[in-house]
């Protein structure tokens, strides 16, 4: 089995967007939560192999390990959904600092043609961040994709930083269907040494839990 990241789907500028990829590597693991964790930068433009190791798979880039998905429980509890209308005003406290690198990404960059996800500080119940988003394509991988970044903002002392998405523990419970109005959230979990950890989700208008994860960041060295 092969799969290829386009181009548009990129984080960074020259891979995909982490949580992306992800997502569509999750879909092939017979399980309602998944752990999918980052080896390599996943290349774009160019088939990838998915190898079966029992429960799990692996995707290889040739012979180089680009990432490893497994069956896992998810052991994250997502606070009180945010209203669309607080969701609307956390977005205005958006910080935007950080390289090039992530200008154009997928989920958080500046492009009309992505998900343009701005997650700012929610007023009274810091240090939770929340944005309101429509998603343009109702498949688990794009849920998948818009709660990855949020979480950099979470584990950020100003905007995104430099951190780059090492794991992520989901469930998509379901998926919304094209335009339907969301807010996604998300919040710190700790940190150990460069591993930086993030929880996020997605709420329906009226609160439902759509989806959750639980991610690990790694810093850049000092």
């Amino acid at each position: 089995m092969e799969i290829t990241f386009e181009r548009h789907f990129r984080g960074p500028l020259t891979s995909a967007n982490g949580g992306y990829a992800c997502g569509r590597l999750a879909e092939y693991v017979a399980a309602d939560e998944v752990e999918v964790t980052l080896r390599l930068p996943p290349p774009l433009d160019r088939p990838l192999t998915i190898e079966r190791d029992g429960d799990a798979v692996r995707l290889l880039d040739d012979l180089a390990l680009v990432a490893e998905a497994r069956p896992a429980l998810l052991a994250v509890h997502a606070p009180p959904p945010v209203s669309v209308e607080a969701a609307e005003a956390s977005r205005e406290r958006h910080i935007r600092e950080w390289s090039t690198e992530f200008g154009e990404c997928f989920v958080c960059g500046v492009r009309e043609d992505g998900l343009e996800i701005r997650v700012g500080l929610v007023a009274g119940r810091e240090p939770l961040h929340a944005a309101p988003v429509a998603l343009p394509e109702a498949i688990p991988e794009i849920v998948w994709a818009a709660i990855d970044c949020p979480g950099a903002y979470a584990v950020g002392a100003e905007g995104r930083g430099e951190v780059v998405l090492g794991r992520m523990t989901a469930r998509v419970s379901r998926v919304p269907g094209v335009g339907e109005q969301c807010v996604v959230t998300a919040w710190p979990l700790g940190e150990d040494g460069r591993k930086l950890f993030a929880g996020t989700a997605l709420f329906a208008e009226d609160g439902e839990l759509l989806a959750a994860a639980k991610q690990t960041w790694i810093a850049p060295r000092a």
